[in-house]
């Protein structure tokens, strides 16, 4: 009897060792975690991503000391989750991989710990009730308090706010008796990108409930992601144009023209897709906007560049992911002379440099900015390029001042999503014009 005691207490202490080794090294990746976010510098996103962290060191903790390895495993699936959520190769360059390191950490602690406790026949221990209840109390709090926070957006009245994590109910719900209208519109344009053939694209167009040749109407051209096209705002998810509709009836907004086209071009560039994100400029300036303000009454007087040039302050542009690169690339970048009010939903990787090159020089370098929205999820994979780019515009740009012509808006629980940019279309509204 006494062999068999000191055999399984030889175990536990062979098991000891082998479970301690990932609790170590999680509590070290969570931790670094904690710092690069810290250093990141948005508020938001530190205190979702601390609370991540501090969560699996508490899970990570107990499943060594209360002998239950597979918690571990709760761990690795979480942190595969968030790995596959919040990075995207060429868009955020794998700035969150930790979660993939304790991913397969977890994964492996959880498998060979409970590997070896089988083998072993090592009985699991006590739970252990501190770290256990910590846990749950994160976990409970941060979820209930996103719960009531978005609650009280959801029935908010209309006001854009920072801290407005939910769309408003009564812009969601049914259509307004005044509805507006949208349309396609076809256009000729050329292939910028690669060889200048002659292609024809489309763009849809809405148009507020009643529209008439004889007002003039500020317009919004809005962009969409990598993989959509020119329907994905207002067919796709026709929700947003019941927002608008809605906005427009109860006073919250003016009357606005919101044209909807697409980066792409047939099947040019698609292994660098880039190069859409720049050459669309010229479809925009050459094409586009002469034929869908020659079509439809806005605050140009000619649809040409002394038109346009002239009726800037009336024109927005904003996109979503890589529409959001479009509207840096092509239109802050390249058409600050037509646009004075600009949206970017999860979307950047435009450097200073960029900026110092083009809107920085010339004649865009005394072209006032009227607003630069940006927004994005706290679990979206574009943030954290985002808030580096961001922050390197605001240290360069003396036209843009924080709370004043410019913001960032971080929404909790959101992702790169529509959810996501539905929210920061609503805002987005209520700040331009």
């Amino acid at each position: 009897m006494m062999r068999h005691k000191i055999e399984m207490t030889a175990d536990e202490k062979m098991w000891n060792r082998i479970s301690q080794i990932p609790a170590v090294v999680l509590v070290l990746l969570s931790g670094i975690d904690i710092v690069r976010f810290a250093i990141l510098g948005d508020k938001t996103a530190f205190i979702t991503f601390s609370m991540i962290a501090v969560v699996f060191m508490l899970v990570a903790y107990m499943a060594w000391k209360s002998r239950m390895p597979f918690l571990y495993l709760l761990i690795a699936a979480a942190a595969f989750i968030l790995y596959f959520n919040t990075n995207f190769s060429t868009s955020t360059y794998y700035f969150n991989w930790l979660f993939l390191a304790e991913a397969i950490v977890a994964t492996l602690g959880g498998s060979l710990g409970t590997t070896v406790m089988i083998w072993k026949k090592i009985p699991m221990g006590r739970v252990a009730v501190l770290p256990l209840a910590a846990a749950v109390l994160i976990l409970a709090g941060f979820l209930g308090f996103w719960k009531v926070r978005y609650d009280a957006g959801h029935e908010a009245q209309g006001l854009a706010r920072d801290e407005l994590w939910a769309v408003p109910s009564k812009y969601d719900g049914e259509e307004p008796e005044q509805a507006g209208t949208v349309e396609e519109v076809v256009y000729d344009t050329r292939a910028y990108a690669t060889d200048g053939r002659s292609v024809k694209k489309s763009a849809y167009v809405y148009l507020p409930y009643g529209y008439s040749k004889e007002k003039e109407y500020n317009i919004l051209y809005l962009m969409h992601g990598t993989g959509d096209d020119e329907k994905y705002w207002l067919k796709t998810n026709p929700y947003n144009k019941t927002m608008l509709d809605n906005m427009i009836a109860d006073g919250d907004i003016e009357p606005l023209i919101v044209v909807t086209p697409t980066f792409y071009v047939e099947d040019d560039c698609a292994d660098d897709l880039d190069q859409l994100t720049y050459s669309f400029a010229k479809e925009l300036r050459n094409d586009l906007m002469p034929e869908i303000e020659s079509s439809y009454s806005t605050y140009a007087k000619s649809a040409d560049d002394k038109g346009f040039s002239k009726s800037r302050d009336h024109r927005a542009f904003a996109g979503l992911s890589r529409g959001a690169v479009t509207m840096y690339h092509s239109v802050l970048c390249q058409s600050l002379d037509y646009f004075s009010w600009f949206g970017a939903f999860s979307g950047s990787r435009t450097d200073k440099t960029a900026f110092e090159d083009t809107i920085q020089t010339g004649d865009f370098a005394e072209l006032p900015i009227h607003y630069l929205y940006v927004a994005s999820g706290n679990l979206d994979f574009a943030l954290p390029g985002q808030i580096q780019d961001y922050q390197a515009l605001l240290d360069i740009e003396p036209r843009l001042r924080s709370g004043v012509n410019t913001c960032f808006d971080v929404f909790p629980m959101r992702y790169h999503s529509m959810g996501n940019w539905h929210l920061a279309l609503y805002n987005f509204l209520q700040k331009i014009f």
